[in-house]
Formats: structure tokens, sequence, C-alpha cells
């Protein structure tokens, strides 16, 4: 325990925006868990009277145009847009890790079936495909999920197949098969807890690009319903008030959007050093 925490803090020493950018992600997941206790304001009170109240010492960061304190519902959002974000990477890594792993290890008509399925589904543009799946199973947050999942599942197929397709006839590995493990105990064992370094980056970044497609698919009408916080709705109630002058409407849920996606891209190389073995010697 105390060699992995000292190489952790070695490698964050060393990487001084790898350290702002997980400072940045762990402030994020302390606000989300402690949300409900530090808004300052209910996040669906209505106050017509305060309505588009510019930022003051009342309220830090304005309110929209139904009086709401916008700072509130910032809070209140993070929780919900890292939920959603973290959820489906999770369902997209473990369900795509597994099947490209497989695919790269047994080759043969498994991995040239799914390498059919994963090409058709690269082939339309990610974003509307996301649209569509919403539009088909209802704008919740659990098909958001699920539409978020799907798009990102080929991503981990394939860079799980092509790492295992490198390694599958590695020494290491012939030497787990004749000491008696099965196909799925190489796998599980052997292959998948190797290629978990290389795959640490594209896990950071997919936790960005989960965020700006849920606050994409609100921003048009498809995701979460309002009036539940979430940054995309905020962005898209206040752009049509940006040229009456309220830009706090929509500068300061669309910085939080930007500075989380920016923690997560800069969080990557940082995970890799971390979980790489190599890195220790």
């Amino acid at each position: 325990m105390n060699s992995t925490f000292s190489h952790v803090v070695w490698v964050m020493r060393g990487n001084l925006i790898t350290a702002i950018a997980t400072a940045g992600i762990i402030c994020l997941v302390m606000i989300a868990i402690l949300a409900p206790w530090i808004t300052p304001y209910d996040p669906l009170a209505t106050e017509v009277a305060n309505a588009l109240q510019p930022p003051s010492a009342q309220h830090l960061f304005g309110t929209d145009q139904l009086g709401r304190d916008i700072l509130s519902r910032l809070i209140v959002a993070t929780r919900l847009d890292l939920a959603i974000a973290a959820s489906a990477v999770v369902v997209s890594f473990v369900s795509g890790s597994l099947v490209g792993a497989f695919c790269g290890y047994l080759g043969g008509w498994l991995d040239r079936l799914v390498g059919r399925l994963v090409d058709v589904l690269m082939a339309f543009p990610l974003f509307v495909l996301a649209m569509a799946l919403v539009a088909v199973l209802g704008n919740s947050v659990q098909n958001i999920i699920i539409a978020t999942a799907v798009i990102n599942l080929p991503i981990y197929i394939r860079f799980a197949r092509a790492e295992v397709n490198v390694r599958r006839n590695a020494g290491w590995v012939e030497a787990a098969r004749a000491g008696g493990h099965n196909d799925v105990s190489v796998v599980v064992k052997y292959l998948l807890p190797n290629i978990m370094p290389a795959m640490a980056v594209q896990i950071s970044l997919n936790l960005g690009w989960a965020i700006i497609n849920a606050a994409g698919l609100s921003f048009l009408g498809l995701g979460v319903v309002a009036p539940t916080p979430e940054w995309g709705i905020m962005v898209a109630e206040g752009a049509r008030f940006i040229t009456a002058g309220q830009w706090w409407l929509v500068a300061f849920p669309g910085f939080a959007l930007m500075l989380t996606v920016l923690c997560f891209n800069l969080m990557g190389d940082g995970l890799r050093d971390i979980l790489d073995p190599r890195m220790r010697t």
C-alpha cells in the first residue's frame, strides 16, 4: 500500500498538469456527493420577482428566467452529469473490453462477426446514433446512459481486441495455458489486467465524451427533461437570453462543462503512468 501511494505521489509530482486535473476531478466528485447539503437555495424553487438577476452577493452566479439560483442548479447538475457519464462508461467498458478481449484471443468467426457489427455501428455518426436511440427509447436518464454506452462500445471492443491480439502468443500467455488455465481464465486473469494501463487513457477520455454527449442530448431536447438541473438544459434555456445581455445563464454551466471535460482529458496520461507497472522500476 505504501509503495503504491509513493508511486502515485511520484507520478503527480512529475506531472503538475495531471495533479491539477486530478484535484479538479476530486473536487467535482465531492461536490456531487455533497450536493444536497451545500446548495445555498432550492434548485427547483422559482421566484419570478428575482428573475434574470446578474451575479451578486446574494446569488453568486445570478438567477435564471424563473428566478432559480444558478449556482444551486449547477451544483445539483454536477451529480447528475457525473452519474450519467460514469454509469455509461462502466457499462461500455466492462462489456466492450470483455467482448473485444475474447475476440482478439479466440479469433475465427466470432472475431469476424463482431468486427463487422462494430464497423456498422461506427459507420454512423455516433452522436446522431445516440439521438436516434434516445428518440426511440424515450428521453429518460436510463435511456441516455444506454445510448451513451452503445456509442462508446465499439471503441472499447476495437481497443481491447487490438491489444489482446498483440499479446495472445506472448510467452507468459503460453505459460499460463501450459499451467492448466482455460481460455476464460487466461483472458480474465492475465490478458485483461495487462491491457488496463493502455485502456486507462481511453476510459478517462470517454468520461469527458460521455458528459458532452449527455449535455448535447439535453441541449437538443432529447436528454434530461426540465426542470431537472442539468448542464445541457441550462445552456439551452439560457441561449435565448444571450442577445439581451444575460451572459451568466450560459457562461457558468458552459464553463462547468468545459472544465470537467478538460480535467478528464488531462487526467488520462497520469492514469496510464500510475497503472503501468513498467513505471515502477
